[in-house]
């Protein structure tokens, strides 16, 4: 249900980017989403279907783009994408601690007319 919040806040932010941009129309917006950040793309697509509507948002296309979640061994320090499972390096087999990458939700670009 976060994503009702997240996509309201979305199309705020690009409708406000878009008119200081001067353009009346937002035909694109590529969103880029983190596997751990527990954001639904079609969760996303439903709220942004409904609450763009009446916005210069309403009819744009969303484009996701997922981010894997990475890992950092503590011993050989070999940064990683998370195994299918659990947590071990492919190098040396400790396990791998998480970094920052995977927790991302964020508008990469758009289009505009």
């Amino acid at each position: 249900m976060h994503e009702y919040a997240v996509t309201k806040g979305l199309i705020a932010i690009a409708v406000e980017e878009a008119r200081k941009a001067g353009a009346s129309k937002i035909t694109l917006i590529k969103l880029v989403i983190g596997d751990l950040s527990t954001i639904i793309d079609d969760s996303v697509q439903m709220y942004f279907d409904m609450l763009s509507e009446g916005t210069i948002a309403h009819g744009a296309k969303l484009e996701f783009r997922r981010v894997p979640a990475r890992f950092r061994c503590k011993d050989c320090d070999l940064e990683f994408d998370k195994p299918k499972t659990g947590f071990d390096c492919p190098k040396c087999g400790k396990m791998g601690v998480l970094t920052d990458s995977g927790k991302e939700f964020y508008i990469e670009s758009m289009e505009v007319e």
